[in-house]
């Protein structure tokens, strides 16, 4: 059973939020632009592992598609997590083409195409961790010990992959796509014994639930990008000019000559993105640049979030990101 389904990565839209908000100037523009991308081919690659997720059974697992949990200052990216009463299965999904080459001796993992190396972060090492963190967790809230591992699925049907130096372990860990039903079956043989009962696995979803949260302090303090940096006002759906005027209860761009009625919601996703969980209305007058309370008001009454306290101190907020289908 899905407990939480596959939308567009987080990390995807605080990079385009950032693109958005950044002045055009801004050197760091080219950095994200390049992860961004990469990201969303990463996106993609995972989508095309949803066809052999349906394949499994359903009634036995839960999964789990994008995982952001904190880890103090950093942030634990699990692409799909995979739990069962006899054990949990984090799983690496890179959409990648050429030579995919583990070095696991040395902890490299990096890409040849046409005859050129580039290196980027180790899997391998990156799933350790994040085995690590959910081990950890299972400990803090006084859940059972039930085993943690992991696996690297490769979704490039064309990729070829290497490995230097790897043990028997490593390789068990890391297959093609069209393998991953496999290698799972492999993983089921080894932990057969049942240890989560029905009320641990409901507490541990209520809890990975509750802490997946928008990366976005790490990701600001990866660029080194201060939240003030980052350009206010609502951008039209249409052209992402920015920023639009408030006419006839309508938001105006100039720049394509388009109107829209809608345009300070896509303004509330940013902010909740990169800004804060939650806004009062100042802070949306602030951020979308009105000046009446009114106004304001209304237009946070109408859009899909949540409220709490009174007046002044009014705060509202969205239960899920992102809240707008795109």
């Amino acid at each position: 059973m899905i407990q939480k389904k596959r939308t567009i990565p987080l990390v995807i839209l605080i990079l385009e939020v950032l693109l958005r908000r950044l002045p055009l100037s801004d050197p760091r523009r080219p950095q994200i632009f390049e992860e961004l991308n990469r990201r969303k081919a990463g996106f993609k690659g995972e989508q095309s592992l949803d066809y052999y997720f349906s394949k499994l059974d359903e009634k036995k697992i839960m999964i789990f598609h994008d995982l952001n949990l904190p880890d103090g200052d950093y942030n634990c990216q699990i692409d799909t997590l995979i739990l069962s009463p006899e054990f949990a299965l984090i799983i690496e999904i890179k959409n990648m083409a050429g030579k995919l080459v583990f070095d696991s001796e040395n902890g490299q993992f990096f890409q040849i195409i046409a005859g050129k190396e580039k290196g980027y972060t180790d899997p391998i090492s990156q799933s350790e961790r994040h085995r690590d963190y959910i081990k950890n967790l299972l400990a803090i809230h006084h859940l059972p010990p039930v085993p943690v591992d992991y696996i690297v699925v490769v979704s490039n049907p064309y990729s070829i992959l290497e490995f230097r130096k790897s043990c028997t372990e490593i390789k068990q860990r890391v297959c093609k796509a069209d393998n991953f039903l496999k290698r799972f079956k492999f993983f089921e043989n080894r932990y057969s014994i049942s240890i989560l009962d029905s009320k641990d696995l409901r507490k541990l979803t209520r809890l990975l639930l509750k802490l997946n949260t928008p990366p976005t302090n790490f990701i600001l303090k990866k660029y080194g990008i201060q939240k003030h940096e980052l350009l206010t006002g609502v951008h039209c759906p249409l052209c992402s000019s920015l920023p639009l005027k408030r006419e006839k209860r309508k938001w105006y761009c100039p720049s394509c000559d388009q109107f829209s009625t809608d345009a300070h919601l896509y303004a509330l996703q940013d902010y909740f993105l990169v800004m804060d969980s939650k806004i009062t209305n100042k802070q949306f007058r602030d951020f979308i640049h009105i000046q009446s309370i009114d106004t304001s008001k209304r237009l946070l009454k109408s859009a899909p979030l949540f409220h709490f306290g009174k007046y002044r101190l009014m705060m509202y907020y969205p239960t899920t990101l992102p809240w707008i289908n795109k």
